[in-house]
């Protein structure tokens, strides 16, 4: 079996194969890029793996006039620029240690063994450069099954790394068959070690999070993460019921991950999910749009298009009822409305507090209207 693509073909990646190979090392690509090939999914990062430790990679990789930056040299891994192209190179390696969140490893020049550390079959595949497809563990049967399944032990590989339990319900929600199920060893075990969780940081479990909800349908996993515990470990109070029906009100729309954790309830994950400010303002929004009766209209004035979009949807998820057959319209005047009054308007009778009370009085007056009020109702 090959791979193709342009990612493969191109002659910067090709370039960077040939220097390893033609110094007597292997490179060849492994995880996601392999994977996505074989599925016909777009490729996103170029990862190759070799039997030559990380200070030879780079020697090589310089020698051959690429940029070098070692960007986890402690773990094996260099990154190596041929024409601006990045590629993370990593040494084979097999764990000596681990503490579920980080891991000690040895260096090995045997594939088997790196394949082994690998978190799940359908990514320790790996292909050479002219795209032959190695498959060390029998992976390929998983693959094209879309089967989500642990590398060996499912104990022991989330005891290596906790984060594992989230990636699995991710990569279930990206590259599972929803006909088929969630694997049920992979998932006995992540309900059993699921407390393991809090011993990642926030930051890791974001990430993760944000990737598991921006799935084409995350709702069949999530909704196995909550029956498992697990959801209350990243989302206390989260309640997974509207996630399905706002799924199905989006078709037509991109989905917006923050739009389907709002929905989802619970505590703020502003700080257990490290947010940044735009993210966790933003969710406030959507967030607070589901208590209120505003209208499309004022919702696009107050949110904009993205946003009041998001609020809409997710409300009406939440009461299992269709948006107004108009809102989409309504939204983009609202977004595009301007409020009449300006402060000259009302000066100089009125100054500094007064002044700001009655703005606030008379744009809540033009909101009430539909913002169609005239300036001239609004003063008259």
């Amino acid at each position: 079996m090959k791979v193709t693509g342009d990612w493969l073909e191109n002659p910067a990646t090709q370039a960077v194969c040939a220097a390893l190979s033609q110094a007597g090392y292997q490179a060849l690509f492994v995880g996601g890029c392999v994977r996505n090939a074989l599925l016909g999914a777009p490729v996103a990062d170029t990862d190759i793996a070799t039997d030559a430790l990380p200070q030879t990679v780079s020697d090589i990789a310089e020698k051959a006039g690429f940029r070098v930056f070692p960007t986890g040299i402690e773990h094996g891994t260099v990154t190596v620029i041929a024409e601006g192209i990045p590629h993370e190179i990593t040494t084979f390696r097999r764990d000596v240690e681990t503490d579920g969140r980080r891991a000690v490893v040895a260096f090995s020049d045997r594939i088997e063994e790196d394949a082994q550390r690998r978190d799940f079959t359908m990514n320790a595949l790996y292909a050479r450069a002219d795209g032959i497809v190695l498959d060390p563990l029998g992976g390929l049967p998983d693959l094209h099954a879309r089967r989500l399944r642990f590398v060996g032990d499912a104990h022991a590989r989330i005891r290596e790394d906790y984060l594992r339990i989230l990636r699995f319900f991710r990569f279930h929600a990206w590259y599972g068959d929803p006909d088929q199920g969630i694997d049920a060893e992979g998932l006995a075990a992540c309900a059993e070690l699921s407390a393991g969780i809090e011993t990642l940081s926030a930051e890791r479990i974001g990430a993760e999070m944000r990737k598991l909800l921006a799935a084409p349908d995350p709702a069949p996993a999530v909704a196995v993460m909550a029956q498992a515990g697990v959801l209350a470990r990243v989302l206390p109070g989260a309640d997974p019921r509207a996630l399905a029906p706002l799924i199905w009100l989006e078709k037509g729309q991109p989905g917006h991950w923050l739009r389907r954790l709002a929905v989802l309830g619970g505590q703020d994950p502003s700080e257990s999910w490290r947010l940044s400010r735009a993210e966790s303002r933003d969710f406030r929004h959507v967030r607070d749009a589901l208590t209120e009766d505003a209208a499309p209209a004022v919702l696009g004035y107050r949110l904009g298009v993205g946003l009041a979009t998001d609020a809409i949807l997710a409300r009406a998820a939440m009461i299992a009822a269709p948006p107004p057959t108009d809102w989409q319209a309504e939204v983009a005047r609202g977004a595009a409305a301007q409020f009449p009054v300006r402060p000259a308007d009302l000066m100089p009778g009125l100054q500094g507090a007064a002044l700001g009370a009655r703005l606030r009085e008379l744009e809540a007056r033009w909101l009430d209207s539909g913002l169609r009020a005239s300036r001239a109702a609004l003063l008259g």
